[in-house]
């Protein structure tokens, strides 16, 4: 039998280390490991040292959510002004153009409204339609209170979350979303008509109003080529949305000219 060397001796000690520690890491401790723990610490050690190398996960990136790009509904009362002008004879505090223009669009990007093909000049159409910018108090052909710029009935401004429709920025808002329920409705009565762009455009700001002016009953008789057929009132609205909404594009070119 030939003595080994002692560097030899060395290297087979190291390489028999190796093929412990790899046994146990893919086929779990060895008897003997089990019965020794103080080498087991030892042995695990080398482990401790490689994990405590690795650095740890990166959390997950977390993504700001985008601020409105008009701020919030208490930034934009602090913005608008009112002026005064005269209904019935009466001196009345009302918007001025600006921030009528400027919660108009605020409405229409609150509510979505580029995502039914509506902007913020047919918010301020609808608002033309219905007060002409000044505060007042109407009524349903029953006798139901139509309140504040948007003219919602109490049970109407409840399901749209309008707490108080005398808050210009409460009722434009609430508006908007109801524009975009009418544009939801209009667009799946008319939606054959998508083969025409100009005339779908049209029809779906035309059902708008037939949805913010009529009741179920009366809205659900419209169906895009009949607007001749609809009550006066109803056709006024249609009428005055449009130029409303022609003015507010007027109006917005001017203030930034």
């Amino acid at each position: 039998m030939k003595t080994l060397p002692a560097k030899a001796i060395v290297a087979a000690a190291a390489l028999g280390a190796v093929a412990t520690l790899s046994f146990q890491v893919f086929h779990g401790p060895s008897a003997a490991a089990v019965k020794a723990p103080v080498a087991a610490a030892e042995l695990a050690a080398p482990m401790q040292l490689a994990a405590a190398a690795v650095p740890a996960a990166e959390p997950a990136m977390r993504f700001a959510t985008p601020e409105p790009k008009f701020g919030t509904e208490e930034a934009l009362r602090a913005k608008i002004k009112f002026e005064t002008s005269h209904w019935g004879g009466k001196p009345v505090r009302t918007l001025d153009e600006a921030s009528r223009i400027l919660l108009a669009r605020a409405a229409a990007e609150n509510a979505g409204l580029d995502e039914v093909g509506l902007g913020y000049q047919d918010v301020y159409g609808v608002i033309e339609a219905e007060t002409s910018w000044i505060q007042r108090t109407g009524s349903s052909k029953d006798g139901t209170p139509n309140l504040g710029l948007a003219q919602f009935e109490p049970r109407t401004a409840k399901s749209l979350g309008l707490t108080d429709p005398q808050d210009p920025v409460q009722a434009v808002f609430a508006a908007a979303k109801y524009m975009k329920l009418g544009a939801q409705w209009a667009s799946g009565r008319i939606g054959t008509l998508k083969s025409d762009p100009a005339l779908y455009a049209a029809k779906l700001r035309e059902g708008v109003s037939v949805h913010y002016n009529l009741s179920v009953k009366g809205r659900n008789k419209w169906n895009g080529l009949n607007t001749a057929q609809l009550p006066v009132e109803t056709q006024r609205h249609i009428r005055n949305a449009a130029a409303g909404a022609k003015e507010a594009a007027e109006l917005a070119r001017h203030l930034t000219a």
